[in-house]
């Protein structure tokens, strides 16, 4: 079976078809607000988690960096241990002033050399200490929230069980009614529904009023709705406008109405009672 050109649909087809997508998209709105925040709070956690996991490889590659250089400084003070060694045995052997004051200078800076590795080893080792504490608090809120992120994922997850299949056959209706609507009308109507804060793209009227705004519609643009001759829209929200009776909605009618029908109807059959007796009356 061919199926049906959207362009060929009536205008009450195309609002009916509308309003049957808009009761979809408005149900698949509803399986994510039971959500909640948790999908932000779960993406939020997983953006923290990662800057703290970052943080933490910094901070273990600067202790090694330090330790490396801790190493690096050890070395040399070997190196500057030997040779101050080795100056100080050739001191026996000067021949003049000129080499022993050489040998001494070069066995003053060695020395002078060991004491500045001396103390950059205790500044890197200072430093490794702090590096080390800031690594330990870092861990503990990275632990912290990954616990926090499994408890999210795990209540999302439930969540998304118990409405999965449900919202998958939502989708799927949607998508075919979407298939049978004309694409610009189509376009349009999900710019509305994207611009309206409640995501109704169309709306029923109800008590002479659009069902989006609740500005009162005027009674010919309410005749137009009910005709079903040419798509309107609310001019205050610009919402798609449909006649309850057509979107299948039953209307409560205000119990004012009622009374004032009621005291319409009593005061109608005094006046035939009333009638009645004169007309009794002049008969006798």
């Amino acid at each position: 079976m061919a199926k049906k050109d959207p362009t060929d649909l009536s205008v009450e087809e195309k609002l009916k078809t509308l309003f049957q997508l808009q009761t979809a998209l408005s149900s698949i709105d509803e399986k994510k607000a039971l959500r909640g925040e948790l999908p932000l709070e779960v993406e939020d956690l997983e953006a923290e988690i990662e800057g703290l996991s970052t943080r933490v490889e910094r901070i273990e590659s600067e202790i090694n960096e330090y330790e490396r250089a801790i190493t690096q400084k050890k070395g040399e003070i070997v190196d500057a241990q030997t040779s101050v060694e080795r100056y100080k045995a050739q001191l026996n052997e000067v021949r003049n002033n000129r080499e022993y004051d050489t040998l001494s200078k070069e066995i003053e800076f060695q020395t002078l050399e060991i004491e500045l590795c001396n103390k950059k080893i205790d500044e890197a080792q200072r430093r490794i200490a702090e590096k080390k504490v800031e690594l330990e608090q870092n861990q503990e809120v990275l632990k912290e929230k990954n616990a926090d992120l499994e408890v999210k994922k795990n209540e999302l997850d439930e969540i998304m069980d118990e409405t999965r299949v449900e919202e998958e056959k939502l989708r799927e209706k949607a998508h075919e009614l979407e298939a049978k609507i004309e694409p610009r009308l189509l376009m349009s109507f999900k710019r509305i529904r994207k611009n309206a804060r409640n995501g109704l793209g169309i709306v029923y009227v109800q008590r002479d009023a659009c069902g989006g705004c609740f500005n009162k519609i005027p009674p010919q643009r309410q005749l137009d709705v009910k005709m079903h001759k040419k798509i309107i829209v609310c001019e205050y929200c610009g919402r798609i406008l449909i006649d309850p009776e057509l979107a299948g909605v039953k209307i409560e009618k205000p119990a004012t109405e009622e009374k004032k029908r009621g005291r319409r109807t009593s005061t109608a059959r005094k006046s035939a009672s009333s009638k009645k007796t004169t007309d009794a009356n002049d008969m006798d």
